[in-house]
C-alpha cells in the first residue's frame, strides 16, 4: 500500500512540531501512599519533521499511548524514546492534562471525601529529557484589608493556586497540593458538616491572605525543596465583592 507520508517534500520547510492533540484516554497514576488512581487524560503528542519529509504517521502516536500502562516521569521518558524511534524524529513531546483526586478528611468530623485538582505533565526529549509538572489547587482566601477596616466580618472567596515546577527528583502531587493549601487562608473541601464549616470559616478569618501573600508563602515553601530547579506560582482570587479577579505571580529559575 502506498505510503504518502514518507514521500519527499520539496518546499524546504522543517516543522518544529507535528502530531495529535485532544486525545482523551484512560490513564493510571501512582499515589504517594503507594496506591494507584484511574483517571481520564487529555493528551497532545508531537515530533519534529524534517524539511524533506511530507508527513508523519499519526496512528503511531495512538499506538504509543495504547502501550503506555502507567503515567510517571520514568515511563514518559521511555515513551518519548520510543516515539523518536517509531517516527525517526530528533525530538518528541507529550503533554498530559488530567484530574487528580485528593482524599481528604473534614477537619472536625473526619469524614473522608475526594476533591479534584487539575494536573499536567509536560515533557520533551531531544538529547536530554525535560519534565514540567503543574498542579492547580482550589483554596480559600480572606482579605486582610476587609478584616482590618470592618467592624465585623470580612470578604472571602474561592481562589486557585497553580504551581509549576521542574525538579531533579520526583515531587508528589500531594506535596504540591499541601504547599498551595498551607499558603492560603484555608483549604477547601467537598464535604463539610456544620462543625467543619464553622472550623474552616474561622480558620480563614484568623489567617487572612492577599493573593500576594499566597504566592510569597508558596515561594518560601518551594525554596526549601532543594531539588526544585524552577518554579512558577500563580494565584488568582475570584473576588466576591468586585467585578474583577485579583492575581499575583512569582517565578524563579529557568526551564533549560
Amino acid at each position: 500500500m502506498k505510503d504518502v507520508q514518507s514521500e519527499k517534500d520539496y518546499r524546504n520547510v522543517p516543522l518544529k512540531k507535528v502530531g495529535i492533540n485532544s486525545l482523551r484516554w484512560p490513564i493510571i497514576i501512582k499515589e504517594k501512599d503507594g496506591g494507584i488512581q484511574n483517571t481520564i487524560a487529555d493528551m497532545a503528542l508531537s515530533v519534529d519533521l524534517p524539511a524533506d519529509v511530507k508527513g508523519t504517521h499519526m496512528s503511531r502516536f495512538v499506538e504509543l499511548v495504547n502501550d503506555l500502562k502507567e503515567i510517571s516521569p520514568k515511563e514518559i521518558d521511555k515513551a518519548l524514546d520510543a516515539l523518536k524511534e517509531k517516527l525517526h524524529a530528533k525530538t518528541a513531546h507529550i503533554r498530559i492534562d488530567f484530574d487528580y483526586f485528593i482524599k481528604k478528611p473534614s477537619p472536625v468530623t473526619g469524614i473522608i471525601s475526594p476533591y479534584d485538582v487539575k494536573c499536567s505533565f509536560d515533557a520533551e526529549k531531544g538529547e536530554d529529557f525535560k519534565f514540567i509538572m503543574e498542579v492547580a489547587v482550589p483554596v480559600s482566601t480572606l482579605c486582610p484589608c476587609s478584616k482590618e477596616i470592618s467592624d465585623f466580618g470580612a470578604h472571602n472567596q474561592r481562589a486557585r493556586v497553580s504551581i509549576k515546577i521542574v525538579s531533579k527528583k520526583l515531587i508528589w502531587i500531594e506535596d504540591v497540593v499541601k504547599i498551595a493549601e498551607d499558603s492560603a487562608s484555608s483549604p477547601v473541601f467537598s464535604l463539610l458538616k456544620r462543625k467543619d464549616e464553622k472550623y474552616v470559616t474561622e480558620m480563614a478569618y484568623l489567617n487572612p491572605r492577599f493573593v500576594e501573600d499566597v504566592v510569597r508563602e508558596a515561594a518560601i515553601r518551594l525554596d526549601e525543596i532543594k531539588d526544585i530547579t524552577y518554579y512558577r506560582v500563580y494565584a488568582e482570587s475570584m473576588e466576591s465583592i468586585h467585578n474583577h479577579n485579583a492575581f499575583a505571580c512569582a517565578e524563579k529559575g529557568e526551564i533549560i
